[in-house]
């Protein structure tokens, strides 16, 4: 994901827009009118023109109430995340599977594959019957 821009870019473009077309200003620093239109309105209704923070805050998951049943549920014989998540659904809780995947994956789970598919590759190196 690429960075934001610089604050000092977004604040000498926000006052450059009070005085001056949204277009000039635009291409006058490089950047596109939209991020030009933005950057004015942040600027009037919040005195900055600064970028919110990215990213959620680690361990604030709306699923972590439901952590033990979903611990608990993922460990029945072909369970997905996905059927997890319909799961949910029916108790009320909106959450996709990534959302699930990502609260597994900080409790220690980690993507196998299929034991049943041995490994992917050529025939001559799986072992004969």
């Amino acid at each position: 994901m690429p960075r934001s821009y610089s604050d000092d870019l977004r604040e000498r473009v926000a006052t450059a827009a009070a005085k001056r077309p949204c277009r000039e200003v635009a291409s006058l620093f490089g950047v596109s009118v939209a991020s030009v239109v933005k950057w004015s309105q942040r600027l009037r209704a919040t005195g900055t023109a600064a970028a919110k923070p990215l990213g959620g805050k680690p361990g604030r998951s709306r699923l972590l109430p439901h952590r033990a049943w979903l611990l608990e549920r993922i460990k029945a014989p072909g369970m997905t995340t996905r059927a997890l998540a319909v799961e949910l659904r029916e108790r009320g809780v909106v959450a996709d599977h990534v959302l699930i995947w990502r609260l597994l994956k900080e409790s220690g789970f980690s993507f196998k594959k299929n034991a049943v598919r041995k490994r992917a590759g050529s025939p001559r190196h799986r072992a004969k019957a």
